[in-house]
């Protein structure tokens, strides 16, 4: 930083502090805030559904590789039981599916999400520190306005004996107010033309990340049920009496009754 950029900063900190002391008067722009506190409401959805998208994805991403690893498992102990068994064969099934399932979302799903969401997230996020500085140097000239319009005021309620002080700190207090007010304008302008535009630019993201789970649900069902062919026709149907809980407990009876489980 250079010298002057230093001189300034302390000058901004005098300022700020003699503000909060009441010693110099603080400009309140009621539009620049309200437009302000809409921005940073958008800010805020933005950084975190970059980060929930990205957290959505991982998820899944891991769901299907512990399928994977779970099919792998049953594959194993249903074949060591019985290769011949319906068991053995749903068990493969299973596997085969899960396997198609996974290399699907890898080859069909990944790299449409990347350039349809992740990416579009990505640049709106990247937007955000380049308006936050414009943000932060109109906040920095808003001081100087503040500092000049009091020391004007001060030298026309007291006048100084140098006739020069005046004109001096009346041309400050101008050219500070006009650098202001252009940066003021253009954030109040331009704001709401940036959170207008969020609707058109996340419509198309909004609408692949519903045809991506669609596809990836109708894809798992559609392989899934092709895996209850091999069990019995009385499975299904216990299955959907609710009758399984019952038979699952009464194994875990006979289980119970082993003397290395405790019997």
């Amino acid at each position: 930083m250079s010298w002057s950029g230093f001189k300034k900063s302390v000058n901004r900190a005098g300022t700020t502090l003699m503000q909060k002391t009441g010693q110099i008067e603080r400009t309140v722009d009621r539009e620049f805030a309200d437009e302000e506190a809409k921005y940073r409401t958008f800010e805020k959805e933005c950084t975190a559904l970059q980060k929930d998208s990205k957290a959505y994805w991982d998820a899944m991403r891991a769901m299907t590789a512990a399928q994977t690893r779970i099919a792998e498992t049953l594959e194993v102990f249903y074949g060591v039981a019985d290769q011949t068994s319906e068991g053995a064969m749903a068990g493969h099934a299973y596997k085969r599916s899960v396997d198609d399932l996974d290399g699907g979302f890898g080859r069909e799903l990944d790299m449409p999400f990347r350039t349809a969401i992740s990416e579009p997230l990505g640049k709106m996020c990247a937007y955000f520190p380049v308006v936050n500085e414009h943000i932060a140097k109109r906040n920095k000239k808003l001081l100087d306005y503040d500092a000049t319009r009091s020391k004007l005021r001060k030298l026309v309620e007291k006048p100084s004996e140098d006739p020069t002080k005046l004109p001096k700190a009346q041309q400050e207090h101008d050219d500070a107010k006009e650098v202001f007010d252009v940066l003021n304008d253009q954030l109040i302008a331009e704001l709401p033309n940036l959170l207008d535009l969020r609707v058109p630019y996340f419509d198309p993201s909004f609408e692949a990340m519903i045809r991506m789970q669609s596809k990836f649900a109708e894809e798992g069902y559609e392989k899934l049920s092709g895996v209850q062919r091999y069990f019995e026709d009385s499975v299904r149907d216990d299955y959907a009496a609710g009758q399984l809980d019952a038979q699952v407990e009464g194994v875990l009876q006979e289980m119970r009754e082993l003397s290395i489980c405790g019997a």
